[in-house]
């Protein structure tokens, strides 16, 4: 892509997908909106899969990336928590997770990878969990970002019916907060 005109490709679970959402209020939708001021012409691919565990996604990843006709100029990967609630090994969590992160090198696509920190009711659960993305993120020199900024989790009028989902209020808070993560790396990136 050019300068002008990054492309993104947005890879991961329910919070990229966009699930209960209308597809304007979703991640990949916001974040082309947010960015296009910046960058006209910006495009975000939306590879997300509600209740994709890092196995599902690294299963589905060649598809992914075989569908591609351009190599894109970031990759944001958020995975993990559904790893957490249906109690994958840590172990298995972290060898898929650097499997993906691998691929994306090999393919010269740099990662910007996304935490979720959880909530008081699963942190014991999500323990052995908690340092996966960071340490992944050190070895591949890929960048770890929050995915959810604070005043997001736990706020009633930040959900959906489900109490567990972002709204599209929530979402566009996320994209906000990670806009000078994004804008940083597209700019290291577009000026090689």
């Amino acid at each position: 892509m050019t300068a002008s005109a990054p492309l993104i490709l947005a890879f991961g679970d329910s919070l990229v997908a966009g699930y209960g959402l209308a597809t304007a209020d979703g991640f990949a939708a916001q974040l082309e909106h947010f960015l296009s001021a910046a960058h006209p012409g910006a495009r975000v691919i939306n590879a997300g899969v509600a209740g994709n565990t890092t196995a599902d996604a690294l299963r589905r990843l060649p598809r992914v990336l075989a569908r591609l006709q351009v190599r894109p100029d970031l990759a944001i990967i958020q995975l993990g928590p559904n790893d957490v609630l249906r109690e994958v090994p840590p172990s298995s969590t972290l060898a898929n997770l650097e499997a993906i992160l691998v691929e994306f090198g090999r393919c010269g696509v740099p990662v910007l990878l996304t935490t979720v920190v959880p909530p008081p009711l699963l942190a014991k659960r999500a323990g052995p969990y908690a340092d996966i993305q960071q340490a992944l993120a050190k070895l591949h020199g890929a960048t770890t970002w929050p995915f959810f900024p604070a005043g997001v989790l736990g706020h009633q009028d930040m959900v959906l019916a489900d109490r567990v989902h972002p709204n599209g209020k929530a979402i566009a808070a996320v994209v906000e907060a990670m806009l000078p993560a994004i804008k940083g790396i597209l700019n290291v990136e577009l000026t090689r």
